[in-house]
């Protein structure tokens, strides 16, 4: 059933990024990332009252507290990185360069949790490295990005982030629902983006989001919201180092999603790059 909740994390975790990608054209990232966190956590809370786990926050002991909150830090850096690159870069850049937290992650689950490293899985991150090398490059005669080259730094350090959040939540969640897990760990979260609008010096911004965007941030934190809850109970059920391959094939939805809305076209090396992630991906399934 894990691999169920798995790919529908990867389904909605691509429309994700086109929702927030519509959200957070003239509206400031991190004031978007605090708005659709609000959404997220009203979704995430909605659901422990329904499956009736909110009376096990009591029963949490002071590890599962530590990892849970550590989670909720990663988690909270990687989407203010990640959706400050979106905004600065084109998606089928920003995309791949996060979904190589799949490679991180690996190495992670093996060094901490023990999970094994097979050759097979060994050619496949080699492969997933170079697909992504291919789909990161800039093709010639393709207009720089009005990010420049920051967009590259934010999608990396959003991948950094995101590899910490696998393992994390990993450990975090053993002793606890995952629903319920998800919503304290959105807790942090919410903390965390808010408090970085009147340190950057955003909170005038909060009044000045065009209803067309706040409408799509909303959606997106709908979207985030079902991502979560699935990643998180097919991490409770499943081995990481398997359902962080099948959450990275999000990457399918985002791309076609960025063909149709946003126009973004892929020269032939990027095809290809796309299509080794795939299969690199694919790879660290067998």
């Amino acid at each position: 059933m894990w691999i169920a909740y798995a790919f529908g994390s990867a389904f909605f975790a691509g429309v994700t990024a086109i929702l927030a990608k519509c959200g957070i054209e003239k509206t400031d990232s991190t004031v978007a990332t605090a708005l659709r966190t609000v959404v997220v956590l009203i979704f995430s809370w909605l659901l422990v009252f329904i499956v009736g786990s909110q009376g096990q926050v009591t029963h949490i002991d002071g590890k599962t507290w530590c990892f849970l909150i550590l989670s909720g830090l990663s988690t909270g850096a990687s989407w203010l990185c990640y959706f400050r690159a979106l905004q600065l870069g084109d998606i089928h850049k920003v995309v791949p360069i996060d979904k190589s937290s799949t490679i991180l992650t690996i190495l992670l689950a093996a060094l901490l949790l023990g999970e094994p490293i097979g050759w097979f899985q060994a050619v496949s991150i080699l492969i997933m490295a170079l697909g992504t090398y291919w789909m990161v490059q800039k093709p010639k005669g393709e207009v720089t990005s009005k990010g420049g080259k920051s967009w590259f730094f934010y999608a990396l350090a959003s991948a950094i982030f995101a590899s910490l959040v696998s393992i994390l939540g990993k450990i975090g969640i053993e002793g606890v629902e995952s629903n319920l897990g998800t919503a304290l760990r959105t807790g942090v979260v919410l903390i965390m983006a808010w408090l970085m609008i009147p340190i950057q010096g955003k909170t005038k911004e909060l009044r000045q989001i065009p209803r067309r965007e706040l409408l799509f941030i909303f959606l997106s934190g709908l979207a985030t919201g079902a991502s979560w809850l699935c990643y998180y109970r097919a991490l409770q059920e499943g081995p990481a180092s398997r359902v962080a391959p099948i959450d990275k094939l999000s990457i399918l939805v985002t791309i076609f999603f960025a063909r149709v809305v946003f126009h973004e076209k892929l020269a032939r090396k990027e095809l290809w790059g796309l299509i080794f992630i795939v299969a690199g991906t694919l790879g660290l399934l067998l």
